[in-house]
């Protein structure tokens, strides 16, 4: 996968407007009983996709722009796809205490919050 520098300008913006919990945040949610409570669980793997996802969210976030690679940016695509899907399925009503919503959260999104607006860049 090559992009070009505006493809990953893209990526970077939509993933940093989707994935809305600061680093601190998501490591403290990744600790909660809910975190664990959702997502699917590879055979032979001990811990869901999402929570998987989560870790390399944190770690692409700590990762200086011009050192991203191609597998960074091929999560945060994954990330994007999946958000968006996710939030296309929002159930009616209250979704606080919901399985729907901490399953977003362990991907990096609070559908509470909505959208951050980052910096454009």
């Amino acid at each position: 996968m090559h992009l070009s520098p505006d493809q990953e300008a893209a990526i970077r913006r939509e993933f940093e407007a989707l994935t809305n919990l600061e680093p601190a945040e998501l490591k403290a949610w990744l600790k909660t009983p809910e975190s664990h409570k959702v997502g699917m669980v590879r055979r032979g793997e001990r811990e869901s996709v999402g929570r998987q996802s989560a870790k390399k969210i944190l770690a692409i976030k700590a990762t200086p722009v011009a050192d991203l690679t191609d597998a960074d940016y091929a999560h945060m695509k994954k990330v994007i796809g999946y958000c968006r899907r996710h939030l296309a399925q929002r159930p009616h009503g209250e979704v606080k205490d919901t399985r729907w919503r901490w399953s977003l959260m362990n991907w990096g999104h609070d559908p509470l919050r909505g959208r951050r607006h980052p910096h454009a860049g």
